[in-house]
């Protein structure tokens, strides 16, 4: 049964300080600073900084060390990776290593919290390949850590801004699925490492943070640029959702798209790219948005994050099972932002609903 009021479509749920998602210009802005101010120029320990200013007394001038010193103490717990969540999706058994860690509201913990889906993801793949964890570098950066610690030797300089582009780039936006899953738990005072395993469990659906991986088997599925419309005309026969268009805020295009496209091509020759993949998806690109426009005319159906999302992840050799954690590597310092307003300003959150089942029996 549908409503007007499947999907809280239009109901507003908070005031927030973080960030301003503008669907039908287009443009995202995080704590006053537009996307393109940020992706490609910041690193993903000045994004969390920029975010958590005000919701922590002793936030310190600089996250680098602090955020390498919570990489190492987390890492202990890769201990408890056993052959049975090794053979579980990476998701899962990265929030079943996340959820060993203690629950708070401070600082720490939140470093704690921020480390783990690098850490975790980086030991679970390592370990699904047949080799050992590779132990956090507390000197280096997060995003050349990741990197790192996923393929047990250090990137290039220009692997590295990518994956920080990236990770600014997801890092916060507006009041999706699993910010408000993690703003819903964290009205409770349930605590951050409550709120942080909502919104990875919010992520894990094909709807959210699920969908960048499908996007690469849309794309080998396609081949070459010649059966574009044909295999997406079939798609939409079937009833298909084309993965990487569409999104359920923006009327336009997706700005992050175009902030992931640049970072893709700063990688140019120099990464795991496949050679003529980015022309590639540029022409299902467009043989896309040209069969969009003609079946479906009354709605705007734009570029998304997830399609230069999954182009990115593929060129940096993220196995395509654990897209999904890439993701709440970047978000989860958005969750932890999102949970100290809410707890530092919100109330607890009670929607009501409306009872639309059957009336009781009257009695004889």
């Amino acid at each position: 049964m549908s409503s007007a009021l499947d999907g809280l479509e239009g109901v507003v749920a908070a005031e927030t300080v973080l960030s301003e998602v503008d669907g039908e210009a287009g443009r995202l802005v995080i704590r006053g600073f537009t996307l393109d101010e940020l992706a490609g120029g910041w690193t993903y320990e000045e994004a969390a900084h920029l975010l958590w200013s005000g919701f922590f007394d002793d936030l310190p001038g600089d996250l680098a060390a602090p955020l390498g010193e919570a990489r190492a103490a987390v890492f202990a717990e890769v201990a408890a990776l056993d052959p049975a969540l090794i053979a579980r999706a990476p998701i899962e058994a990265m929030r079943a290593l996340t959820a060993r860690l203690a629950d708070g509201d401070d600082l720490a913990v939140a470093l704690r919290l921020t480390a783990a889906p690098a850490v975790f993801t980086a030991a679970v793949t390592r370990a699904q390949a047949g080799e050992a964890p590779v132990a956090p570098d507390p000197a280096a950066g997060h995003a050349a850590d990741i990197l790192r610690m996923t393929r047990g030797k250090a990137a290039s300089p220009a692997e590295v801004a990518a994956l920080d582009a990236y990770l600014v780039t997801v890092v916060d936006h507006g009041l999706n699925a699993s910010t408000f899953a993690a703003r819903v738990v964290a009205s409770t005072h349930a605590g951050l490492a409550s709120a942080v395993l909502a919104g990875i469990s919010a992520l894990k659906g094909p709807l959210h943070g699920g969908a960048p991986g499908p996007v690469i088997e849309m794309l080998d599925g396609i081949g070459k640029p010649e059966n574009a419309r044909a295999w997406l005309e079939a798609a939409l026969a079937r009833g298909d959702r084309l993965m990487g268009f569409g999104h359920r805020v923006y009327r336009v295009r997706d700005p992050r798209a175009d902030a992931l496209k640049r970072a893709v091509k700063a990688l140019g020759e120099g990464s795991n790219i496949l050679p003529g993949r980015l022309a590639f998806a540029e022409a299902v690109e467009t043989a896309a948005l040209e069969i969009l426009r003609e079946h479906k005319p009354g709605r705007s159906l734009q570029t998304n994050v997830e399609l230069y999302t999954g182009l990115m992840l593929e060129a940096l050799a993220f196995p395509t099972a654990a897209f999904t954690c890439v993701f709440a590597m970047g978000r989860v310092a958005g969750w932890i932002a999102h949970a100290r307003e809410q707890v530092l300003g919100g109330r607890l959150i009670r929607p009501q609903s409306i009872y639309v089942g059957p009336t009781p029996r009257q009695a004889a």
